[in-house]
């Protein structure tokens, strides 16, 4: 045990598939004094963060805030204040994630209809189509816009209004794509929606933005059950983000928040439309050098992340081997594959602050050296 040592950490180039870099402004705000989590200056704080999450998302949505805690709480959010034992819903999986929404529903209770492409592909709007035809009454439809496990980039549009008109909610998962590539709340019908801070964001991973249509919150006013998640129920927590005089409900983490803030006014500084054509343009840098190494992407094109970039390692390279020289030799860290992928794939993130032409220039200088 070290736990004497001082802290220091290395001086990390952040590739992988989240968190990414944070800019040194955000780190500053993380710094900043604390201050009460019911101080009139806080809640001030929370106000300046949910009118940047209404931006960035592109809603309107009343109830609109952010989950003190990661990406995968705001997926329980979503889930267990909308499913009530008994409910049916579709699920669609295209890899690791929409596989835990998948689990989270049946804890729920929910009957669940499963729709699945192999991983590395989209899912198929007309599959979705036949299980709703399957299914007597359906309460929602989920889907992962942006699968971090395979790279794959889902077309949402088509299957949000497929959702709707079988009388559905239509629920999505952005962890991945939120603020390095388009995504539209309010004009693409998504009902429910999260995400995660620590990857396009650039801000630290532990909060989760959320945001429910009203046609949401009217589903969870008219629940038959208490939400099984004390500190998810959003008929509680809503209360502590709105309003002159909030509700006390946890104790929200201040510093973390003050981060938060910051990242979202990096974002805006910049514009999202800047910010995605940022996204698309080191993709197709980082692209160009990687097949020039040998390195084949999994996804075929008009379906691929730009942000998580899922490639297939050169025949007879030892991805562990060579994902272990570039941490200790070059401090850049890239992700390993998982599930089915794992061995075989890398996912290397040009997320927020982690995606510049530097970050590609790097990487492909140390591959060069290594292989």
């Amino acid at each position: 045990m070290n736990y004497k040592k001082p802290l220091n950490t290395s001086k990390r180039v952040l590739m992988g598939p989240g968190p990414s870099e944070v800019h040194p402004r955000v780190l500053k705000a993380m710094a900043t004094p604390l201050i009460g989590h019911l101080d009139p200056e806080f809640v001030e704080t929370m106000d300046d963060i949910k009118y940047m999450v209404q931006q960035t998302l592109q809603t309107e949505n009343y109830l609109t805030f952010v989950v003190s805690a990661p990406g995968s709480a705001g997926m329980e959010t979503c889930l267990v204040n909308l499913l009530e034992p008994g409910d049916e819903a579709v699920i669609c999986i295209h890899g690791v994630f929409g596989g835990r929404m998948a689990d989270i529903a049946e804890r729920c209770g929910a009957k669940v209809t499963k729709v699945e492409a192999p991983w590395g592909e989209a899912i198929d709007p007309q599959q979705v189509k036949a299980a709703l035809e399957k299914v007597d009454n359906p309460k929602m439809v989920a889907i992962v816009h942006a699968e971090t496990s395979t790279g794959v980039l889902q077309p949402l549009e088509q299957i949000s209004k497929m959702t709707h008109d079988a009388g559905a909610l239509f629920v999505v998962d952005a962890v991945t794509s939120y603020c390095g590539t388009d995504l539209r709340v309010d004009d693409w019908g998504i009902d429910a929606i999260y995400s995660g801070t620590q990857k396009c964001l650039s801000a630290p991973p532990g909060l989760s933005p959320v945001s429910f249509s009203a046609a949401a919150i009217e589903a969870l006013e008219n629940r038959k059950t208490k939400v099984q998640s004390w500190f998810l129920d959003l008929s509680l927590v809503k209360n502590y983000w709105a309003g002159a005089k909030r509700a006390y409900h946890h104790t929200a983490p201040v510093s973390a928040m003050f981060a938060l803030r910051e990242a979202y006014q990096l974002v805006l500084e910049e514009g999202l439309e800047n910010r995605f054509v940022r996204h698309r343009k080191n993709h197709e840098l980082l692209k160009t050098e990687l097949e020039a190494l040998g390195f084949e992407f999994l996804v075929k094109e008009g379906f691929r992340l730009p942000m998580l970039n899922a490639v297939k390692v050169p025949e007879g390279m030892d991805e562990a081997v060579v994902r272990s020289q570039l941490l200790k030799e070059y401090n850049i860290e890239v992700g390993g594959g998982l599930g089915k992928f794992a061995g075989k794939l890398w996912r290397i993130g040009l997320m927020g602050e982690s995606s510049s032409a530097n970050h590609v220039n790097m990487l492909v200088s140390a591959l060069r050296g290594i292989l």
